[in-house]
């Protein structure tokens, strides 16, 4: 799973107005995945560092907790109503969010946006 992370590092160099968006986004953000933790360092909007934890000394913002098969359904290409989105997971009871849902909130669509970046293109037959 920190593969698809580091991939979604990679596609977020590629995407300047993401960048542009995040500008403000410096910030630590856990990811947890059934007990595996993924922390992703944000600075300037960029990802600068995805690491593999656990570790009680890496301070977070954020967390957004779930398991790996609903983040697998997040990130298909149509997700399924629930799946759609972060709130869309912890409504649907597949998520959870933790921490300073106030800073989520102030950078949610960069968030969102760089969490989709994972998501599955598909083929448009015209």
């Amino acid at each position: 799973m920190i593969n698809r992370f580091r991939d979604i590092q990679a596609r977020l160099e590629d995407q300047p107005y993401l960048i542009r968006l995040g500008r403000l986004f410096s910030e630590t953000v856990l990811i947890e995945l059934e007990g595996e933790e993924i922390y992703l360092t944000f600075d300037k909007g960029h990802i600068v560092s995805v690491i593999a934890g656990p570790s009680r000394k890496t301070p977070w913002r954020f967390a957004l907790r779930s398991d790996a098969d609903a983040l697998e359904q997040f990130w298909q290409p149509r997700p399924a109503p629930g799946f759609h989105d972060i709130f869309g997971l912890a409504k649907i009871g597949r998520g959870r969010i933790d921490g300073d849902i106030l800073c989520l909130v102030k950078n949610l669509r960069f968030f969102k946006e760089v969490m989709a970046l994972a998501r599955a293109t598909e083929e448009v037959d015209a």
